[in-house]
């Protein structure tokens, strides 16, 4: 019997490509597993009225291991229109599965490497006074995953008891004169204990990996409170690890550092929001979302996924020509929560192996355009053939 059950989320669009490929290559490097297949994604919205099936959720609860691929979300007005005719008017509102999942299991820390990979043509590159030079990035991104912008707590036309409460604070003087119902209101939400364990989890990454820093991301010379309460907690976290400098700098700061810096940074910490433009910054350095992957940790429940969309224009080429390399790095994070960290190193060195010797390359990695048809022509492999390089390089 194996010894390991993952819950398989696939969901929509190349989620449902990718995430079998990943599949194969953990089978190539030995690891064995009983996959359980969830239901997750907008065709459960749009026929059942609940992107996040409670029979998904009872898996990971039983498993507490999941390997997930990629959701489509539309906005509000897309949201009511294509749900299914007999569930209309009903109450249901449209809530993203994996922002519910993430809070359902309190999977609160979510980790993003962005690692570059020698030889890869989407690497950035600085230039000094020998010419071009590709800096080694390698950067670990602590995103505060359950709180803050994305915690949901939010209105359109703010009800009585609500816009009453907010109205007692001074700057709000400066919107009674809209009418509340053109008043849309989104709320930025940390807590202390969140706080905490997001920073305790940074630093003791950087213990165990031997980074020399780690640096907060934040704003708290214009969100006082919330990030705030941030730096309070990184200092003191950081007072029981003298090793490790703990450096802080605002977000947009470090949106323009990060292209002319970026090796200086090892682990970043920030809150929800920040924390995802901060890893797309970071991922767009070494490739792309097609080589960034991520993992959401709870004390009980991790669930893995690339951090690319859904896709959909991709999704009925045939044959597949997206990357694969970011579902598969994120299976490696997977065998690293569960100790499975040889195999994962194999599987990792075999990705770098592929991508230095630069013979098989995605569409993405060659900077094509245009039909199935023209990219292959220019040379890209498919999703298959990446797929069939790596597991021949293991």
């Amino acid at each position: 019997m194996p010894k390991y059950n993952v819950v398989s989320m696939p969901g929509d669009g190349i989620g449902q490509t990718v995430l079998p490929e990943a599949i194969r290559v953990l089978e190539a490097a030995g690891f064995e597993a009983d996959y359980h297949h969830a239901d997750i994604g907008w065709e459960f919205w749009r026929s059942e009225g609940n992107p996040l099936p409670d029979r998904t959720i009872d898996l990971l609860e039983k498993y507490k291991i999941g390997l997930f691929g990629a959701i489509t979300s539309k906005p509000k007005v897309k949201t009511a229109e294509e749900l299914d005719p007999s569930l209309r008017g009903k109450g249901l509102v449209y809530f993203s599965p994996i922002v519910k999942m993430r809070q359902h299991f309190n999977l609160d820390v979510c980790i993003r490497p962005c690692i570059s990979f020698p030889n890869n043509p989407l690497n950035f590159v600085l230039r000094d006074g020998d010419g071009l030079f590709e800096p080694k990035i390698d950067t670990v991104v602590f995103r505060q995953n359950t709180e803050g912008l994305y915690g949901g707590v939010e209105w359109t036309n703010p009800p009585d008891q609500v816009y009453d409460a907010l109205m007692t604070h001074p700057k709000m003087q400066g919107f009674a004169d809209c009418p509340r119902e053109d008043m849309a209101i989104s709320t930025r939400i940390f807590t202390r204990k969140a706080c905490h364990r997001i920073m305790q989890s940074a630093f003791e990454y950087a213990k165990k990996f031997g980074y020399k820093s780690v640096t907060l991301c934040e704003k708290p010379n214009v969100l006082r409170e919330t990030s705030g309460m941030m730096e309070e907690e990184g200092k003191k976290v950081a007072e029981n690890y003298p090793d490790i400098q703990l450096w802080s700098t605002n977000i947009d700061a470090q949106m323009m550092w990060i292209t002319k810096n970026p090796q200086d940074y090892g682990v970043i910490v920030a809150g929800n929001m920040f924390g995802d433009i901060i890893s797309d910054g970071f991922a767009g350095l070494v490739g792309g979302l097609g080589f960034a992957c991520s993992a959401n940790i709870g004390e009980e429940v991790a669930v893995f996924e690339p951090t690319h969309g859904s896709a959909p224009k991709y999704f009925e080429l045939e044959p597949s020509i997206v990357n694969p390399i970011a579902m598969i790095l994120s299976a490696c994070m997977m065998l690293d929560h569960i100790g499975e960290t040889e195999k994962a190193t194999k599987i990792k060195n075999a990705v770098a192996k592929v991508v230095v010797e630069g013979k098989v390359r995605t569409y993405d990695m060659l900077k094509l355009r245009g039909s199935t048809k023209a990219v292959t022509e220019g040379g890209a492999a498919s999703t298959q053939q990446m797929t069939d390089a790596i597991i021949a390089a293991l």
